[in-house]
């Protein structure tokens, strides 16, 4: 990155509204979030938040699209790792004692013979998640220590959740809704994976996760907004979970042992814009 493309980059990011905005697009990333969405999660007037949005947009940083009648802004990831290379790479010659928390070894592969830890979230704990953590933990064959919570837990998981994973032939004792403060407590296990399944909990601003886990973003639509009788309602449920388990099932197949960190993140990313089920909310 050229000089005046990163001080132009670094001043738009010198201003806090649209700071805020970048960091939440980057929970979304590479999925684009519509504006009506970034409003509410930021708590800014639709004019603020549009004005953040231009500079933005005029600093590279971000790219927007049109679907549909909505407009769709994500971040360029191009343009922030090419402004994330020029600060780590030029101004800090790669100075390996302030790179080293950006450098720290992940393991991307069980080569060590330990499952990895994956933590599936949404906001509150009691169908999305519930059933991707039961659908790793059948579908992983002891390669996954699946886990999930919630930013916002209910007291149980939703019967119609449960209702569909016994169908499913999964195993439901145990499931519970759990706060994602107790996965990031001192001494609580160390994260390889780490993902939302709800655009709720991907808006959320949580603290740094220990030991740098991939992040992403499976976003699909809550079941428990369906209308209408047991039945439709049942249908959206079982709609969820088919969802779920085609993504799931295409992760458990990834050749984790010959993926790089940079290669996975690129597939992990891919299988969440793959068979998007409706609205994300």
């Amino acid at each position: 990155m050229e000089l005046n493309d990163a001080s132009n980059a670094l001043a738009t990011l010198g201003h806090p509204g649209r700071l805020s905005v970048f960091r939440l697009l980057m929970r979304f990333a590479p999925h684009g979030v519509r504006p009506t969405e970034i409003a509410s999660a930021l708590g800014l007037k639709p004019n603020t938040l549009s004005h953040h949005l231009a500079g933005l947009v005029a600093s590279g940083l971000v790219g927007v699209t049109r679907q549909g009648r909505s407009l769709y802004y994500a971040v360029d990831l191009g343009t922030a790792e090419a402004l994330i290379g020029y600060l780590a790479l030029d101004v800090g010659r790669a100075r390996p004692d302030l790179l080293s928390p950006l450098c720290a070894a992940r393991r991307t592969g069980p080569g060590d013979g330990a499952p990895f830890n994956v933590l599936f979230i949404c906001s509150r704990n009691s169908a999305r998640s519930i059933m991707a953590e039961a659908l790793l933990r059948d579908l992983g064959q002891g390669r996954f220590r699946a886990h999930s919570a919630g930013t916002r837990p209910t007291a149980a998981p939703n019967p119609l959740a449960l209702d569909v994973l016994t169908h499913q032939g999964h195993d439901i004792a145990g499931l519970q809704a759990k706060h994602v403060s107790g996965f990031q407590r001192p001494g609580a296990a160390a994260m390889d994976f780490v993902f939302t399944v709800c655009d709720l909990s991907a808006a959320e601003d949580c603290p740094p996760w220990q030991g740098h886990p991939m992040m992403g973003h499976w976003g699909v639509s809550d079941p428990a907004g369906a209308t209408g009788d047991r039945a439709q309602k049942a249908q959206a449920f079982a709609r969820t979970y088919g969802a779920l388990r085609r993504r799931i099932m295409a992760f458990v197949a990834l050749p984790f042992e010959r993926l790089s960190r940079i290669s996975l993140q690129s597939r992990v990313d891919s299988i969440g814009t793959e068979n998007d089920i409706g609205k994300r909310v």
